[in-house]
């Protein structure tokens, strides 16, 4: 699945690899889809303590931690770049099949979503918008970036370019002068 994505995947070829035999993961999974969705939801639990992690290190200064979640998932991104392929893959467009798949994919936004709120108390980010839409603009933003290194399109250190983009979203996000 690493190298051919999950297109190719078949619930013979997991049993091949994980040495048991082909009825085994009927016993476990319905179908390919289950399979993928419990792939995407370890990936965002993976996702979240990633940014939890980020988060944790950079102390208690809410523009810090808005940035932090953002290199957290840009590093998650890039260190597990088969799990993030499996979470945003169209395979797991629709996520309606996958109750515990839908809830934690948004449990990872609502983290985003907290750090922008923790901003807008802070006055550094627009309180007239909703959270959540601005939320999605940061989303958007650190989630094409982790696309870009993750297929390889950009040809710079993922640390640099995070730092970079965070900072600059900011500054689309900040509070409107005038």
């Amino acid at each position: 699945m690493k190298t051919q994505g999950t297109e190719a995947l078949t619930l013979r070829a997991v049993a091949r690899l994980a040495g048991v035999s082909q009825a085994a993961p009927y016993r476990h999974f319905a179908n390919k889809e289950a399979i993928l969705a419990a792939v995407a939801e370890d990936g965002f639990r993976s996702l979240m303590a990633a940014m939890r992690e980020s988060v944790q290190a950079c102390g208690d200064i809410p523009l810090a931690r808005l940035r932090a979640v953002g290199i957290g998932y840009v590093t998650f991104a890039t260190s597990h770049p088969s799990h993030f392929r499996v979470m945003f893959g169209r395979g797991m467009a629709d996520r309606s099949a996958f109750p515990t798949l839908r809830q934690v994919a948004s449990d990872t936004l609502a983290m985003v979503v907290a750090a922008i709120v923790d901003c807008q108390r802070a006055g550094l980010v627009r309180s007239e918008e909703p959270a959540e839409d601005l939320a999605l603009t940061a989303w958007s933003s650190v989630h094409g970036l982790s696309a870009l290194l993750v297929e390889g399109v950009l040809d710079r250190p993922a640390a640099e370019v995070a730092e970079m983009v965070t900072r600059d979203l900011f500054l689309g996000l900040g509070v409107r002068q005038g």
